[in-house]
């Protein structure tokens, strides 16, 4: 076998290993939850006998082995199980909700990243300069501000002061493309405030990085200006770390969106997983963990993937 197939086999290997320890994980956390899902369902006013009757139907009182592997057997076959407080199937239940949250993510990413690499660029060639001190000012002043205060914020000013977009994100499939967008303005804004910082940054560092190669030192003997140094020179040769960075971000985009969600009401996974939270559901707690776990996992892989594919050395072994 090739080093990169074997590398590729390694790091794909090494994902479903970490989705199964997240899976134990999640499973031993939900079920040391306090709380008693049936007493949730049938009130303060159950008596002991038709709670415990609701526990064994349920099945919460089986051993926590062979409710794990009884979990982990559905969700190999593609089984999240069903909601305990609505009876509904969980996997009808969040297709839905997951469309919302990656529709949401879709196009914070669409802004974001192709934002921060441009100003990432940016940073590189005023270093120093004025424009590289105020990039680094603005995105520093945004990461170091929770996503729930800027919201708050940008909902304050936008919508209820000058009133261009709605506070309350809803989106259904009724609405024109137009209308999800306005709808989710505000979310979006605040979602790409908090990756872009991370993501120029690590632009400009890994760029920088490159700069101080030879070649470079090369074509700038030859006359050419810096832009084009930076961008056909310095830029491809910085991409993997940069692909690391913004897979990391994509994926904060999908698993980090509960708190926005939350702030603006928007109908995503986050929302649906902090409601079953109160409740006690373990099941959509457990998939909801599941599948953001699996999204993370899944990006990570990518750009290890891509970052492997990246570099020469083992694309064209000696």
């Amino acid at each position: 076998m090739s080093p990169i197939l074997k590398l590729l086999a390694q790091r794909i290997a090494l994902g479903l290993l970490l989705l199964f320890l997240v899976s134990i994980l999640i499973f031993a956390g939900t079920i040391i939850l306090p709380g008693d899902v049936a007493q949730s369902i049938l009130g303060q006013s159950a008596t002991p006998e038709a709670l415990a009757n609701l526990r064994a139907e349920l099945g919460l009182n089986d051993p926590p082995l062979q409710r794990y592997l009884s979990w982990l057997g559905g969700l190999v076959q593609g089984d999240l199980g069903t909601a305990l407080t609505s009876g509904q199937d969980i996997a009808s239940s969040l297709g839905n909700r997951l469309k919302n949250t990656l529709f949401l993510a879709f196009w914070a990413a669409i802004i974001s990243v192709p934002l921060a690499i441009f100003l990432g660029l940016l940073a590189v060639r005023y270093r120093d300069r004025w424009p590289d001190k105020l990039i680094s000012a603005v995105t520093l002043a945004s990461i170091s501000i929770p996503e729930f205060l800027i919201g708050y914020v940008l909902m304050y000013i936008v919508a209820v002061k000058l009133r261009w977009a709605p506070s309350v994100a809803m989106i259904n499939d009724s609405m024109s493309l137009g209308q999800k967008l306005n709808s989710i303005a505000l979310p979006v804004a605040v979602l790409t405030l908090v990756v872009l910082a991370h993501m120029m940054r690590m632009t400009r560092a890994a760029i920088l990085n490159v700069m101080q190669s030879a070649y470079i030192e090369t074509a700038e003997l030859k006359g050419m200006s810096m832009f084009v140094i930076i961008w056909r020179h310095a830029f491809p040769n910085s991409i993997a770390p940069i692909v690391n960075v913004v897979m990391l971000n994509l994926a904060y985009l999908v698993v980090g969106v509960v708190v926005v969600e939350v702030v603006f009401t928007y109908p995503g996974m986050g929302q649906y997983l902090v409601d079953h939270v109160s409740k006690r559901d373990i099941p959509v707690v457990q998939a909801c963990g599941m599948i953001f776990a699996a999204v993370y996992i899944g990006l990570n892989m990518i750009a290890d993937v891509v970052s492997i594919l990246a570099n020469p050395r083992l694309r064209h072994p000696k």
